[in-house]
């Protein structure tokens, strides 16, 4: 920007605002009050396209209830519709995380679409004589109903893509569990051996723990529908029209394509954030779950030959620089730390929610700060562990058969025919010995060829139930 100014003035002073900015003296006095993060609002995509949509909203119903004139609707409507088109996010510049309940966000999407729009009525910016920030943008609207019900439009949107890279994750992992579903191995428990599964049952798992996540992401998704729009300071509705609340309510959800709703008791609405807390609990949960997969992908994958190999994770990247040939799991690690920085930000979620005093939570800002980066981190995460990871796994056959073939854990399947006593003995021996169970059945003569063969040939029947076997009888 060039270095003209132009003079503006709000209750503590007056103070310079470069020329060409489309933000002004509140924008600027917030910018220097809180240098906190270094990322600007502007930087979340989800958040600023909510504020004009709220603030769209809030013109059209002014109209319609005969408050706001025509020309000064039309101009607001439009410098709206540029932001939501992804113009002028560059003019959002305020930190983030800053105090006052979101009121220097609120300011700075007051002053930004003023100034636009009055660029549209052939007018300078800052000639808010003709159109002002607060008396025509922010018309009948507080900074307490307005950032909360962005901030509720944001979310609900980031979780939309959220819930697409999920599924697509699923999808991967399906594809693979379809995959693998003839390769038999070994379970395990306590990262002990445990009995016979397929590989593809394995894989499964994963698939049906994303679909449930996915679930539980849509029931936190309804909780953030319900709004205080038109509830202005403190949900009692001062300054607003009583209509306002419903009709807002009604253009948001057109323009957004968010089906909020108006809280039942806008007081309660404006206060509580428990909407927010359930929302992030779910992206807890989410992370926990990738977390685990990532953690067992990372296991089945760990070797190549010293440790268990049994499927190989495309190999993306060298692993070491000291180490010629090593190869990393590179891609379930950051998996993992994102599930750790999530974990973080359901702290902070938690302790801001729980630090509410009477009519106001004050500090959704650095809850918003901790729900947009789970929802885009995660999000990313998803989507990596699909394409870089996931859809590039193979199976080791050898390894697989040869960890059946050696388990002592196959012995669990010999017990309704040799009893529990008989067969910790052959487990015991095996062990001993090194030897396999069915070389020590076959040794003591414990079952037939036929026998073996029946209960041990089927892998359908060592991993799922139906075996008819007759009950021991000792």
């Amino acid at each position: 920007m060039s270095a003209k100014t132009r003079s503006e003035h709000d209750l503590i002073g007056r103070l310079d605002v470069p020329q060409e900015a489309y933000y002004g003296v509140h924008t600027v006095r917030a910018s220097l009050n809180f240098p906190i993060s270094g990322v600007s609002i502007g930087l979340y995509t989800h958040l600023v396209v909510a504020l004009a949509a709220v603030k769209e909203a809030a013109a059209t119903t002014n109209r319609d209830l005969g408050l706001l004139d025509g020309t000064r609707t039309d101009a607001i409507v439009a410098a709206c519709r540029e932001i939501r088109a992804g113009k002028l996010h560059d003019q959002f510049i305020v930190d983030v995380v800053q105090g006052g309940a979101g009121t220097s966000t609120n300011m700075n999407a007051n002053e930004v679409i003023a100034n636009r729009a009055l660029e549209l009525m052939g007018a300078e910016r800052g000639q808010y004589e003709l159109l002002h920030p607060l008396d025509h943008v922010n018309l009948g609207q507080s900074t307490n109903d307005v950032y909360p019900t962005a901030l509720r439009v944001g979310l609900h949107r980031a979780a939309e893509d959220l819930l697409v890279a999920m599924a697509g994750l699923r999808r991967s992992i399906e594809a693979k569990a379809e995959e693998f579903a003839g390769y038999l191995k070994m379970g395990r428990t306590q990262l002990q051996d445990a009995v016979p599964m397929t590989l593809g049952q394995e894989f499964r798992t994963f698939a049906v723990m994303m679909s449930e996540d996915e679930q539980r992401l849509r029931e936190a998704m309804d909780l953030i529908r319900e709004v205080n729009l038109g509830g202005t300071a403190i949900g009692t509705g001062l300054n607003s029209h009583v209509d306002y609340a419903r009709l807002a309510c009604g253009h948001l959800a057109e323009i957004s394509g968010v089906r909020v709703v108006p809280a039942g008791d806008l007081i309660e609405a404006t206060q509580d954030v428990g909407g927010l807390v359930q929302l992030h609990s779910v992206l807890k949960r989410i992370a926990v779950k990738l977390s685990k997969v990532a953690n067992d992908l990372r296991l089945l994958s760990s070797g190549p030959r010293a440790g268990l190999g049994e499927i190989q994770l495309p190999a993306v990247q060298a692993g070491s620089s000291i180490m010629p040939g090593k190869v990393n799991p590179v891609i379930p690690e950051v998996v993992n730390q994102v599930a750790y920085s999530v974990v973080g930000n359901d702290v902070t979620v938690t302790m801001a929610a729980e630090s509410g005093q009477l009519q106001l939570n004050a500090f959704e800002p650095v809850m918003a700060r901790a729900l947009f980066s789970s929802l885009g981190e995660l999000r990313s995460a998803c989507k990596v562990l699909a394409e870089r990871c996931v859809d590039g796994i193979t199976a080791d056959p050898v390894a697989l058969q040869t960890s059946v073939e050696w388990s002592i854990g196959l012995v669990t399947a010999l017990v309704p025919y040799l009893g529990y006593k008989t067969s910790t003995e052959v487990a015991q021996q095996a062990m001993a010995t090194g030897s396999s169970v069915v070389d020590v059945v076959r040794e003591k003569g414990l079952m037939s060829e036929a026998e073996l063969a029946d209960v041990l040939g089927s892998p359908r029947l060592l991993t799922a139930p139906g075996h008819q076997a007759k009950p021991y009888q000792p």
